[in-house]
């Protein structure tokens, strides 16, 4: 392969929930039989996004070119994990003609971006684009956004206040790295929060970006894939919170898994995450359970107290039927507190 040859890679970098795996498996369903990989990070102790993607089935994305790398955020295992992974893919006898990086919603995608400079794999890949997912209707309703004019008559009344967010940090700085903004969940916001949210991340980023609006994560692939940026050349252009620091931590959040027994309906179980969300700060959960009676397995995805549930494909014959839920959120979860809300 020589360096005319490189193979594009494109990264879905987006906060928790914001429908990074939806928009992934959608562009799967649609590759047009165009030879795909796919490498997705998550932070938890137990992989289910890259699960998800695997149940598709789809013949020009096997199950063998997804790679799950699980319990490390990409950005700072790239050494140890991302370019081996990557490695592996560009060895297959058959190696893909583009991979998709999902990266796990605490990831900074300014760290993966450079690593793609990395002598081992500079001349066999390039970041074909960074593609930011947004939850509208989160951002809409405050969730990771602060109030600038609040902060600013808080600053002004005493200086000595450092009113950092490190949930709005990490928020900026993935739209800071993008080339192109999907704007998910449109559905849930109305045309003035649309509006409102568009001139909020316009006032975020300092480059011109397009930003789209989709429902569901259903953007073609023609619009994601091909975008032709090399984004690895265009690091000074990208401004991070981060950039002073020689390396970052996620000390600002923790996860943890909560082992659960059968349920008869999924709704029994839906209402006690809600209550568990409206009770704790929960930013995220995300799981597979088993339902009574019933030969599919329950996928359960929320963000705050919003869940979502559906059977995704039945139990396999030989397959252990463990029901499992990743809570993620902000550092100081009352582990107990949710176990007990969840399981009483």
């Amino acid at each position: 392969m020589t360096s005319l040859a490189k193979v594009p890679c494109t990264i879905i970098t987006g906060f928790l929930g914001a429908g990074k795996t939806t928009l992934v498996r959608h562009v799967l369903e649609n590759a047009g039989g165009r030879r795909l990989a796919v490498i997705v990070n998550e932070f938890g102790d137990i992989g289910i996004d890259g699960e998800i993607l695997k149940s598709c089935g789809i013949e020009s994305c096997p199950e063998d070119r997804i790679i799950e790398l699980s319990n490390g955020c990409i950005c700072c295992t790239v050494a140890d994990d991302f370019v081996p992974a990557l490695k592996r893919l560009l060895d297959h006898p058959v190696p893909p003609e583009h991979i998709v990086i999902e990266t796990s919603g605490l990831a900074l995608p300014k760290p993966l971006v450079q690593a793609f400079n990395w002598p081992e794999i500079a001349s066999r890949v390039t970041v074909d684009g960074v593609v930011a997912v947004v939850d509208g209707a989160a951002v809409a309703a405050g969730r990771f956004v602060d109030d600038p004019d609040a902060v600013s008559r808080q600053r002004a009344q005493d200086t000595a206040l450092d009113h950092d967010n490190p949930l709005e940090e990490v928020y900026e700085d993935q739209l800071l790295c993008a080339d192109l903004i999907v704007l998910n969940k449109a559905d849930l916001m109305s045309l003035e929060e649309r509006g409102r949210v568009v001139g909020e991340i316009g006032r975020v980023i300092s480059r011109s970006v397009k930003i789209v609006e989709v429902e569901s994560g259903r953007v073609s692939p023609a619009i994601l894939l091909g975008l032709g940026v090399a984004a690895e050349d265009d690091i000074a252009n990208r401004y991070s919170h981060h950039d002073a620091e020689a390396e970052h931590d996620h000390d600002d959040f923790e996860s943890f898994v909560i082992d659960l027994r059968r349920f008869e309906t999924p709704q029994t179980l839906v209402q006690k995450i809600a209550e568990a969300a409206a009770a704790h700060d929960i930013l995220r959960v995300k799981g597979f359970v088993e339902i009574l009676d019933k030969p599919m397995r329950l996928l359960i995805q929320g963000v705050g107290s919003r869940i979502q549930h559906r059977f995704d494909r039945a139990w396999h014959k030989d397959e252990e039927r463990s029901s499992r839920l990743v809570v993620i959120g902000q550092k100081g979860l009352d582990a107990a507190a949710i176990r007990n809300l969840i399981l009483g």
